[in-house]
């Protein structure tokens, strides 16, 4: 068998009788609970999130110490991709004021939401996503996708986050300058349900950067991942991205890796 495998012999018998010391033993089972992690969050967790998630079920374990393991495991978090432009700014409609002006910052919910429109790929061809956010909880409140990047697929994402807050007044709500947010009907919305306008500064994607960070996030860890064959597939499938992982079950880092339905339910 030595020969077969081009191992020594005396190699072979220093394995045979080696005892796993107590380092080996708490590494071989801390690398279990890694890979279950890594596992049932679909490849999605880095080892900060890794981390948090161990130390929360009370696994006395180091951010250094993980990442460590998940080097000698050969496993990491799916890559990073760039972002497509699809803001349209170029356009004589009239413009909210940056009131937002990147204070990221709040104390409740509903104070400051923040909007943005995205593109899914799929065999039919371009599906565009909506999305409102509250700041407070990061919770994406608000969504609406459509094969047209229209001012009705924004103005049906505002209307969701309205109606699932039951309609609150004095809101921020804050987006860049493309057209469909500029459009009549979405102004009307805002004005209709006193709410407080909001849009970025031309060409300045920082302005916006949580929803520029959400989809990020959403196209390292599920879009770019998935080829869809049709609209409906990639529907169903951001569904419950959205709904059932990332406003449920998702760790985010700027609200102390905490869950986003965590953190509204506290209040």
């Amino acid at each position: 068998m030595c020969t077969v495998l081009e191992v020594s012999s005396s190699g072979y018998y220093d394995w045979l009788n080696h005892s796993p010391s107590a380092r080996e033993v708490s590494n071989t089972r801390l690398d279990v609970k890694i890979r279950s992690i890594f596992l049932k969050h679909k490849m999605r967790y880095g080892a900060p999130r890794i981390t948090r998630e161990l130390q929360f079920s009370n696994e006395h374990c180091s951010l250094n110490r993980v990442a460590r393991r998940m080097k000698a495991m050969n496993i990491k978090a799916v890559a990073k991709k760039k972002f497509k432009v699809t803001t349209d700014s170029e356009h004589n409609k009239p413009i909210y004021k940056n009131i937002l002006n990147r204070n990221f910052l709040t104390t409740a919910i509903n104070q400051k939401w923040v909007g943005d429109i995205s593109y899914i790929r799929t065999d039919e061809g371009w599906m565009y996503l909506a999305v409102v956010i509250d700041l407070y909880s990061r919770a994406v409140v608000g969504w609406s996708m459509s094969s047209r990047m229209t001012q009705t697929l924004v103005c049906n994402a505002l209307m969701m986050a309205l109606f699932k807050r039951k309609f609150p007044k004095g809101v921020i709500v804050h987006s860049d300058r493309g057209i469909q947010y500029c459009s009549n009907s979405y102004r009307k919305m805002i004005k209709d349900n006193k709410l407080v306008g909001s849009m970025s500064r031309k060409g300045n994607c920082w302005d916006n950067a949580v929803t520029e960070s959400f989809f990020h996030t959403l196209k390292v860890e599920l879009t770019n991942q998935t080829r869809y064959k049709n609209r409906d597939l990639a529907r169903q499938s951001i569904f419950q991205y959205i709904e059932e992982y990332y406003n449920n079950q998702r760790m985010h880092s700027s609200i102390d890796y905490r869950v986003p339905a965590e953190v509204e339910l506290k209040g």
